[in-house]
């Protein structure tokens, strides 16, 4: 062997180790970023504290998509991350039962009890509050 051929060979070596470090990143990053978005979605924390709480009026017009609600939810500030809430709904018992209205939601309220407010039919609400 001459030194290009070992220069050649060592090159090569490098090359492939790497893409292999570059691969193994890759695959950690998205790791770390599934792991963090499957514990949002199924640990359902509020915003805020009831201390910091704070109530907000959302409008939920007829024809909204679920994403285009946790958006309007997001820019109100009652949820951290759109796509989180999201999947939590279509992961729900109400994904398809979201009733239109203007409903008054707390910073300090789950994602879970804001879903199963606008599922709910009000008559059903009054009589559990009775």
């Amino acid at each position: 062997m001459n030194a290009k051929q070992v220069a050649g060979a060592f090159l090569g070596v490098i090359f492939k180790v790497v893409i292999w470090i570059i691969i193994i990143m890759i695959v950690y990053k998205y790791a770390i970023y599934g792991y963090s978005f499957g514990f949002q979605v199924f640990s359902d924390r509020p915003v805020a504290t009831a201390a910091t709480g704070v109530t907000v009026n959302v409008p939920i017009v007829e024809g909204k998509s679920n994403m285009e609600i946790a958006c309007l939810l997001k820019e109100k500030g009652l949820i951290k991350d759109a796509n989180v809430f999201y999947v939590q709904l279509l992961l729900s018992d109400y994904k398809d039962k979201i009733r239109p209205g203007i409903y008054d939601f707390s910073t300090t309220m789950t994602a879970e009890e804001m879903i199963k407010l606008m599922a709910e039919d009000p008559e059903e609400a009054e009589e559990e509050e009775k």
